[in-house]
């Protein structure tokens, strides 16, 4: 019988005397789940090793799923705390450091890990009281690229190259093991004086504004290539872990350019503050 205990010994299952702990822990994000037996699986791999923040972005047949909750096989407390959002950019809106996980390499310049070096990370981070999630993609054919320039690095599993796809629970069971084994060793370094980074929503809002100063400007010569640059300015914008003090002082700096920008204009004439009194002299 699941849960009995024979000779001190706790048979497979759930032992429902056991305390459960909501500790701070990474989001786990679903983008586009097709089946609800993958996120109930998944489910089920994240409570296994103390995650319980589960979201999924957009899953194709809605949410409450009735077959999700079967295949959590008692994950309740996963399952019954779901968040659903309508895009990747929203269900990463309150974290600070976020990476996604792909068994490919791909022609954006973003840093690859292993899943062993993004728990350590990920536990220094959220050891520092700062939040931070892993996003899995669809499927069938995983996340898109500028899905992948809203995160901070991807990580990788080190699965044989001809057979590299991995289910999504099998995935998520993976990297919640090595969050699990890092976070329970004895003493770990965390810092609270470690820098608060930007949320997600924060540098969203710089690279929607850099963005739309450079189409007022004209910047972008051939429309087409807009969308690969943008994906491409995103990493690389990325790459320097602004703090959230520094994303307001750029966008303070980019307003102030844009003002000028328009002050410039033929016609517009110079700010009122950098104006001079006449002169016939």
């Amino acid at each position: 019988m699941a849960g009995e205990k024979r000779a001190g010994i706790l048979m497979a299952g759930t032992d429902r005397t056991q305390p459960m702990n909501f500790d701070p822990a990474p989001a786990i994000i679903l983008c586009e789940p097709q089946l609800g037996e993958n996120i109930g699986t998944a489910a089920r791999a994240m409570a296994n090793f103390g995650l319980w923040d589960l979201r999924l972005v957009a899953p194709r047949d809605g949410w409450p799923n009735d077959k999700a909750r079967a295949a959590a096989s008692r994950a309740d407390h996963v399952v019954d705390r779901i968040r659903v959002f309508d895009t990747l950019a929203e269900a990463i809106a309150d974290l600070s450091l976020v990476y996604a996980t792909t068994a490919r390499r791909r022609e954006l310049a973003h840093e690859v890990i292993g899943p062993d070096e993004a728990a350590r990370r990920l536990a220094r981070h959220i050891g520092s009281a700062q939040r931070a999630g892993m996003v899995f993609g669809r499927e069938k054919w995983g996340l898109y690229n500028e899905e992948v320039a809203l995160c901070d690095a991807i990580v990788t599993l080190p699965v044989d190259p001809a057979f590299a796809s991995l289910n999504i629970a099998q995935a998520v069971l993976v990297t919640a093991y090595e969050w699990r084994r890092e976070t329970t060793q004895a003493a770990l370094p965390f810092s609270s004086t470690e820098a608060s980074l930007a949320s997600k929503d924060e540098l969203m809002g710089m690279y929607l504004q850099l963005e739309e100063a450079l189409d007022r400007s004209g910047f972008f010569k051939t429309p087409e290539k807009r969308p690969t640059f943008i994906i491409n300015l995103r990493t690389m914008l990325g790459k320097a872990g602004f703090s959230d003090q520094e994303v307001r002082t750029l966008r303070g700096i980019l307003a102030a350019l844009d003002r000028r920008h328009l002050y410039d204009k033929p016609g517009r004439g110079l700010p009122r503050r950098g104006r001079g009194k006449a002169s016939d002299e």
